[in-house]
């Protein structure tokens, strides 16, 4: 019996150490991957997060940017780190549901790789026209290319990126014919669709584009989620202009290591979705032209294998590889 005792003791003494040393978390520096090279739109919102993180757990959030390959490279750093919560990833839409079938095989896999904790920001994109474009919405966009079958190109910010692929989903869900011009970045895109020669119509953030909007150089036909943005509220969406279902976004969300500790997974997406809620950290993600975030890491989990499924469909039907 006396043995029995002890034997429950030291079981005890074990878990109230092991609780004691979960509860130290983090007690060093955290460091968290973005896989894009710094100024972007992942950048400034990992940043923002990581200022209110480094603020209330008293330890330093450490950026590293690690960019390149479509975002593979920053990503497969963060699933072959240990899976102790001291690595994190916010990554996005391109290298979590567009790669796996942009490209025919990955270091990594998006579900199984990692512990997904929260969505951060959903970024919306706005469907553009060069003002010579003779059509101010989306059925009189559709009717206009229609009328000169195979004429109309489009500017993407590059293959297999978010701008291309929705304006793939476009075109196949309209059933047009349209030329894609992939370029090296947002500013060449939009440059040439500024210019109306070679380009005339793309999709691009909200962020980068609403400028050349309220300027009168290109006209929003639409937004591409399937509610209206509070920021530019008079602007239809696709889905209500005549392609209903229609629904294309970028995203970043905040993901770990597959396998940290459960309590430890727990207090970093708490805290993230606290963060998420805060009024002034919400007015500063509209401010980028986003979406805030904050679902659960089932949530999440969920979200992202119909991203998957969806944009896998999206590049299956319009054949794009990776280049």
């Amino acid at each position: 019996m006396l043995a029995r005792w002890k034997a429950l003791a030291g079981a005890a003494l074990l878990v109230i150490a092991g609780n004691a040393v979960a509860d130290t978390y983090p007690n060093k520096a955290v460091r968290w991957i973005v896989p894009y090279p710094p100024g972007g739109s992942t950048d400034i919102l990992t940043r923002l997060v990581a200022q209110k993180m480094q603020e209330a757990w008293g330890q330093p959030v450490v950026i590293e940017n690690r960019g390149g390959a479509s975002g593979i490279i920053g990503v497969e750093a963060a699933a072959k780190s240990p899976p102790d919560g001291y690595t994190l990833l916010m990554t996005a839409n391109g290298p979590h549901a567009i790669n796996p079938t942009l490209f025919e095989s990955l270091p990594y896999d998006p579900l199984k790789s990692f512990d997904q904790i929260t969505l951060v920001a959903k970024l919306p994109m706005l469907l553009l026209a060069h003002p010579s474009v003779p059509a101010s919405n989306v059925k009189e966009l559709i009717a206009w290319i229609k009328s000169q079958p195979g004429a109309t190109s489009y500017a993407s910010i590059g293959n297999g990126t978010p701008s291309h692929l929705a304006m793939e989903m476009f075109k196949q869900m309209a059933d047009l014919q349209l030329t894609h011009i992939p370029y090296k970045g947002s500013g060449p895109a939009l440059a040439a669709a500024l210019g109306g020669q070679e380009t005339l119509i793309m999709f691009d953030s909200v962020l980068s584009s609403s400028g050349h909007v309220k300027a009168g150089k290109l006209k929003a036909i639409a937004v591409s989620t399937a509610e209206r943005l509070p920021t530019m509220p008079e602007v239809p969406t696709v889905s209500e202009s005549g392609l209903a279902g229609f629904d294309a976004y970028t995203w970043t969300a905040a993901v770990a290591p597959a396998g940290v500790p459960k309590d430890r997974l727990d207090k970093i997406s708490k805290e993230m979705v606290r963060i998420l809620n805060l009024p002034d950290v919400r007015e500063k993600i509209a401010g980028q032209g986003a979406i805030p975030g904050g679902n659960s890491p089932k949530e999440l989990t969920e979200f992202v294998g119909v991203e998957i499924a969806k944009w896998g469909k999206v590049v299956k039907a319009a054949k794009v590889r990776a280049q």
